[in-house]
């Protein structure tokens, strides 16, 4: 079933190219390259991680303005960053092989160190657990361990053994489901979160770039670096809707394709319609239910990393930045570094009516 959307490197018919005319550069953006966007779940605040050590936190106001608030050091890049469900606390993790956290909440201007691995974190997110509504991280690194952390305590309460350096991991509900080299994804259920639920290999046949969880936890999507996408439900019962797509990649010529890493995807909060984002320097809004395109946009003038909506879906925040997908060469100092702000309407993002019959 691949190749139902078809290629995305050009938008075939007028009302799926969107228009790019009114997004609005953050003010202040890091002074390296972007690594990861998170916005908070409550109020209009963005956290920015980059290469530059450090994690910003910027207001975001309704016309797409921005003033930065406040930020945090790592002592090495910040490769991941995120929210607490209640908006009140940031954390960054990264080279550094710590997670460093800022409670906003208690008007904090200092971050404290609330995890550490044996190497580099690659990525980290807040949860609630299940039974006990406790705010928790969990961490994953390239140590090949994912640990759980309550913030009450210095030391991790679980690790768990992973087959290979971690990549990639989203938690949604009581969902985990973590992406390592190698291919494998492991789905965890938080309700027993030291054990696989299950584990499987990638249905892209190459590597595992991003796993992100749809909003209602029934699933997750998978990117990979070679220019696809794959939809794939967590339960057997659902596994006759799972797929995979090509996209963000050129049209053929001369029977060569080029081909370009999807970095991000993200969930609209409402709709459960998603983004792909690339190294080809484009983002797509795509209904995945109706396994259609909704809207897909012209080259931003470099690759992009990271990509979040905000809590109601009204904004889509995007980083231009290089991504290193082609080496040390092709970093320059005349490379784009700045994060845009793009006004979200609704019939970019809302689903298609089903042609499908009940």
């Amino acid at each position: 079933m691949a190749g139902l959307f078809g290629g995305s490197g050009t938008a075939s018919t007028a009302n799926t190219l969107g228009d790019l005319s009114k997004d609005v550069a953050l003010t202040s953006p890091p002074s390296d390259s972007v690594s990861d966007l998170s916005f908070s779940r409550q109020s209009e605040h963005l956290a920015v991680a980059s290469w530059d050590n450090k994690v910003r936190i910027y207001e975001i106001t309704a016309n797409g303005g921005s003033e930065g608030k406040a930020a945090f050091d790592h002592e090495g890049p910040v490769l991941s960053c995120h929210w607490s469900l209640d908006g009140r606390k940031v954390v960054g993790a990264g080279a550094d092989k710590a997670a460093r956290m800022m409670d906003l909440g208690s008007g904090g201007s200092t971050s404290t160190q609330v995890a550490a691995h044996d190497q580099p974190i690659r990525c980290v997110r807040f949860f609630e657990a299940p039974q006990s509504q406790a705010p928790m991280i969990v961490t994953g690194s390239w140590d090949k361990t994912i640990k759980y952390w309550d913030l009450r305590q210095s030391q991790a309460v679980a690790t768990v053994q992973c087959q290979e350096r971690v990549y990639t991991l989203d938690v949604e509900k009581n969902l985990l489901v973590v992406g390592t080299a190698d291919r494998y994804i492991n789905v965890i259920n938080l309700n027993e979160p030291s054990k696989f639920y299950k584990t499987l290999q990638s249905p892209l046949k190459w590597q595992t770039r991003v796993v992100s969880c749809f909003p209602d936890a029934t699933g997750f999507a998978v990117g990979s670096i070679e220019g696809r996408c794959a939809i794939q439900y967590v339960e057997e019962k659902d596994a006759s809707s799972n797929f995979s797509f090509k996209c963000h990649r050129d049209p053929p010529q001369n029977n060569m394709t080029n081909v370009y890493s999807v970095n991000a995807i993200s969930f609209h909060p409402q709709h459960g319609t998603f983004s792909t984002a690339g190294s080809d320097g484009t983002f797509h809004f795509w209904d995945g239910v109706a396994k259609h395109r909704l809207k897909g946009y012209p080259t931003v003038g470099g690759t992009i990393p990271a990509t979040a909506f905000n809590h109601n879906g009204a904004i889509f925040a995007y980083a231009v930045s290089y991504d290193w997908s082609k080496g040390y060469a092709s970093n320059n100092p005349q490379y784009p570094n700045k994060v845009m702000m793009h006004p979200v309407t609704p019939e970019e993002c809302k689903p298609r009516p089903s042609v499908k019959k009940r």
